[in-house]
């Protein structure tokens, strides 16, 4: 569809530049009258790189002139999904895009998407398009989020592209949801018990034991052992707080510098437990989203610089990056993958299978529902064990505290007798 970049004047006389999609110049302007715009100017662009300038020109604009509304606090997945969801309803049951936004907005509770959507509201109704706005909040709308609601505009499926889009960010949610209340329960022992032996260590242990230092009797080597453990804790608790501390700072420090990512990823993938967790995690959402971008137009080559943001992991993401030059060249994009070795074999035999057959994004889709599927028994039963070999450690520390108390008291029954 032709792209025309136009001047138009706002029912209060401001001059707006923008660009939009029409079948002609006519069509272009009952667009701009329909949204109380009144053209002055409007000339079609051919040149895809100059509607691409003109776009970012008119972001930074906003940009510049709306700085307060990127401050507050982060929108929750749920609520981008709920919202999501509405919004395809309502454009689903014949309501146009301005009247759908302004029907949502008294219902959306949270004040920073609040502001956020009136103002998405406005620049449509000023003739932005419905993407072009979204780009203004890349912190909110991820950039899949945009290439999809640009390629639903486009080709005029924007509420099949709005339902997609709702249940991509569902079945992340709910996966990331049930990872978490998994781990809930490990994570809440193992901080329990910490305190517990910290504190028994820290408290109970030296009063006791200091019975047997004033006896001046030879002491067993476990209590001796469990003394200077309880004398270092008692002595440098504040060394071993800062450390607790300063360890997800300094990572986190590593983890800013691309370098550093790259080393820190690099070593999940390699250690047993969590690098096949984290491929698997990968491929479920490169296969989900890779399949829903493709289903709406999107170009391979665009989808995949898209993906390869969104995987989680700077090694796997590289992959994907190399992947798509070779896909550039000609090359299949299973066969691509495949030769990094990264990615689960399953997966890569599936989309060649998808790629021979002509139905790539349903495969993919296949894909991620497998590998779904596998992360969340995988963390079920990795959770399932953590908590006997957790009752384990702390019964073995516990009775190896006892038995460090009990056997001077045991010494000195037999030199009594």
């Amino acid at each position: 569809m032709p792209v025309f970049e136009y001047t138009a004047l706002n029912v209060k006389g401001k001059q707006i530049s923008g660009i939009l999609d029409s079948e002609s110049a006519v069509t272009a302007r009952q667009k701009l009258r329909s949204t109380r715009l009144f053209p002055v100017k409007i000339t079609e662009v051919h040149d895809t790189d100059k509607i691409t300038a003109i776009h970012n020109t008119d972001n930074k604009k906003n940009r510049r002139f709306l700085p307060s509304l990127h401050i507050g606090r982060r929108i929750k997945q749920s609520e981008l999904a709920m919202l999501t969801r509405q919004l395809a309803t309502l454009v689903g049951a014949g309501f146009q895009l301005v009247s759908a936004l302004d029907t949502l907005l008294p219902q959306t509770k949270t004040p920073a998407l609040n502001k956020r959507l009136a103002k998405i509201k406005d620049m449509i109704v000023e003739g932005q398009s419905f993407a072009g706005a979204l780009s203004l909040y890349p912190e909110t709308f991820s950039a899949l989020y945009i290439n999809m609601v640009r390629a639903g505009e486009t080709s005029g499926t924007l509420e099949i592209v709005l339902n997609q889009l709702a249940d991509i960010t569902e079945k992340q949610q709910a996966l990331n949801s049930r990872i978490r209340n998994a781990l809930a329960y490990p994570v809440l022992m193992a901080f329990i018990g910490s305190v517990v032996l910290f504190l028994l260590l820290t408290f109970i242990v030296p009063s006791i034991t200091g019975i047997f230092t004033d006896m001046n009797q030879t002491l067993p080597a476990p209590t001796l052992f469990l003394i200077s453990l309880s004398d270092f804790f008692k002595s440098f608790w504040w060394i071993i707080l800062i450390i607790l501390i300063a360890i997800p700072i300094v990572l986190s420090r590593i983890k800013k510098t691309k370098k550093g990512r790259l080393l820190i990823d690099k070593a999940v993938l390699r250690t047993p437990l969590t690098g096949h967790l984290t491929k698997k995690i990968a491929a479920a959402r490169f296969s989900r989203t890779l399949g829903s971008l493709l289903a709406n137009g999107v170009s391979m080559l665009t989808a995949l610089e898209i993906v390869k943001n969104i995987v989680g992991n700077a090694l796997i993401s590289n992959t994907i990056e190399e992947a798509a030059v070779k896909v550039g060249k000609g090359q299949g994009l299973g066969a691509s993958l495949e030769t990094s070795q990264i990615f689960p074999n399953l997966s890569t035999q599936m989309i060649m299978l998808g790629e021979q057959s002509g139905e790539l994004e349903t495969m993919l889709s296949k894909v991620a529902d497998v590998y779904e599927s596998e992360v969340e028994s995988a963390v079920l039963g990795m959770t399932a064990l953590l908590e006997p070999v957790m009752i384990l450690v702390m019964g073995v520390i516990v009775g190896f505290i006892v038995l460090s108390i009990c056997l001077p008291i045991f010494e000195m029954n037999q030199l009594v007798m």
